[in-house]
């Protein structure tokens, strides 16, 4: 989208998850009407998971960020209410005052309103900025519940059962099983995004990013830009930066010398985040975008929000960051 504002070593292992039988995931390509009532409703901070992320596994949910004193606010929300309307409960429509709620709104990096995200399948996957005509947004939910198939979610869809499942044994340090079942998800439905990002997960925990690399690389075009895969290339991306990073102490020197030395605490963020010290690292990026929100560009955020994907939605780094970071966006 042009104006989009918008994770024992393998050995023998990696040929057999991409070759592995594939386990039997009951009830695949089941489908559930999507609800009629409900359509538009008003969510939280704490709601919103279930609101939204919940929900748009059922169908595609439009989240709507606005604030009482936009003036395109109030000529985009009747619209939108209008088409979703129309749609007749293949899309919902959830509304989050910013003013009251910015937390979430920071976490997207949502700068300007109106602002409309696409939730499909508990994901971000396409949005807009500003006040639409009423034939472009209904252009674009017609767009929207086509891509995401009428509207059809993955409410017990094994397949996405089996990548919660690879992501805790992941978590757990039991990549050699998760590869496995990676595997399996491919046999049932090869070139899956998610699937292939989960596995080339596992390559890198044993230290096999060429192998990696070359999986993410067999992606069609289409599926390169799938949140996983894209989360994935950020954390290479990351850990290529990091290999290339100077002495700590010698950075430690030069700030604690020169508190305006952008450049040492911005490097001293990538060395905390590659020593596992989430906290750290986004505090020294904070710290830049409080003194200096012009630094490379604004290359503090920029890099903040890349951890974002790293570190998922859900980590208590994550979320802390994202209020602090919200409050300076939004102050």
């Amino acid at each position: 989208m042009s104006n989009n504002p918008y994770a024992n070593p393998l050995s023998a292992g990696y040929a057999e998850a991409e070759q592995t039988p594939a386990v039997p995931l009951e009830g695949f390509g089941q489908q559930s009407a999507a609800p009629v009532e409900g359509l538009i409703k008003d969510t939280t901070t704490a709601k919103f998971a279930d609101d939204v992320i919940k929900e748009s596994r059922n169908q595609p949910v439009l989240v709507d960020f606005w604030a009482p004193w936009c003036g395109p606010c109030k000529q985009l929300t009747p619209i939108l209410e209008k088409v979703v309307k129309a749609a007749r409960g293949k899309v919902k429509l959830v509304k989050m005052n910013i003013d009251e709620h910015p937390s979430i709104a920071g976490q997207l990096g949502v700068q300007s309103i109106p602002a409309v995200f696409a939730f499909v399948g508990g994901r971000p996957i396409d949005g807009f900025m500003g006040a639409l005509p009423e034939s472009e947004l209904k252009g674009f939910i017609d767009r929207l519940i086509q891509q995401a198939g009428g509207g059809a979610g993955e409410e017990g869809d094994p397949i996405a059962d089996a990548l919660a499942q690879a992501a805790e044994m992941i978590a757990a340090g039991d990549a050699s099983n998760a590869a496995q079942l990676y595997g399996a998800i491919l046999q049932h439905e090869p070139g899956h995004a998610a699937a292939t990002a989960g596995l080339a997960e596992c390559y890198l925990q044993f230290g096999d990013s060429q192998r990696a690399e070359e999986l993410l690389n067999s992606l069609p075009a289409d599926k390169a830009a799938d949140p996983a895969v894209t989360a994935l290339r950020t954390k290479m991306k990351l850990a290529e930066e990091i290999a290339k990073l100077g002495d700590p102490t010698s950075l430690e020197q030069r700030l604690a010398a020169n508190p305006d030395d952008h450049r040492a605490r911005f490097d001293l963020a990538l060395i905390a985040q590659a020593k596992g010290d989430r906290a750290g690292a986004a505090e020294h990026l904070l710290e830049i975008i409080r003194r200096d929100r012009e630094f490379e560009d604004d290359g503090a955020r920029r890099k903040l929000l890349e951890f974002f994907e790293v570190w998922g939605p859900t980590d208590p780094a994550t979320k802390d960051a994202r209020r602090k970071l919200s409050a300076l966006l939004f102050r």
